[in-house]
């Protein structure tokens, strides 16, 4: 997969005449939230339970302005602080690979693997880490992934910054042209959320909300 070492670096170089193909991940590759899911996997359950305790302050916040952003920002400090990348990865890894059966739609699945079939570069375009998806868009073999980025310090630890905004809305957008020109095209685009209605404008074929079953 290109640039998976480094998702979405650089410009994505798919042969003129291959459709690109744009899925977000979580709620519509997936039944639910992956990063939530693996803070509350990895935290444990005494963990996660002080860790949200501790994080009142932000949800009561998020209650009043909605800011997915800032929430997932205060989560990453709370929950992921001062933790390795080398360490992260394997746990990342280690999450797919024990939550796959029960996580992945199998309709979404289904269309993934037609527009495999069929050639298309296809790229995951999430407001997730892209370290924690990564693992799942490697085993899905995904063409590409784009994603929020996390800030690592000097030592390689987790700061609780972002290296950009939020990978959601008309961010999307601008990290696909970032990746592919801003002449890029989409065939078709796949997503369940407010988050994706700009990325599913620009494609010619739109699929809202359209994956449902469950493992």
């Amino acid at each position: 997969m290109s640039d998976m070492g480094n998702p979405g670096a650089g410009r994505q170089s798919p042969s003129p005449c291959q459709p690109i193909v744009a899925f977000d991940f979580d709620g519509t590759l997936t039944i639910r939230d992956s990063f939530t899911e693996f803070l509350r996997w990895r935290a444990g359950p005494g963990g996660w339970a002080l860790g949200l305790v501790k994080l009142a302050p932000a949800l009561a916040a998020y209650a009043r302005d909605r800011d997915r952003g800032r929430i997932k920002a205060a989560s990453v400090r709370e929950f992921l602080h001062g933790v390795d990348r080398r360490t992260l990865e394997v746990e990342a890894a280690r999450f797919a690979d024990q939550a796959w059966p029960r996580f992945m739609r199998p309709d979404a699945l289904k269309v993934w693997d037609d527009w495999g079939r069929r050639g298309a570069s296809r790229v995951i375009v999430t407001a997730s880490p892209t370290i924690t998806v990564a693992p799942f868009a490697a085993r899905l073999g995904a063409e590409a992934l784009l994603g929020t980025e996390l800030v690592f310090d000097a030592d390689d630890r987790i700061t609780g910054a972002f290296a950009g905004p939020n990978c959601r809305g008309a961010e999307k957008v601008r990290r696909l042209k970032a990746a592919y020109g801003d002449a890029m095209t989409l065939a078709a685009a796949y997503g369940d959320t407010s988050g994706d209605a700009e990325m599913l404008e620009m494609a010619q074929e739109a699929g809202f909300r359209v994956f449902r079953e469950k493992p």
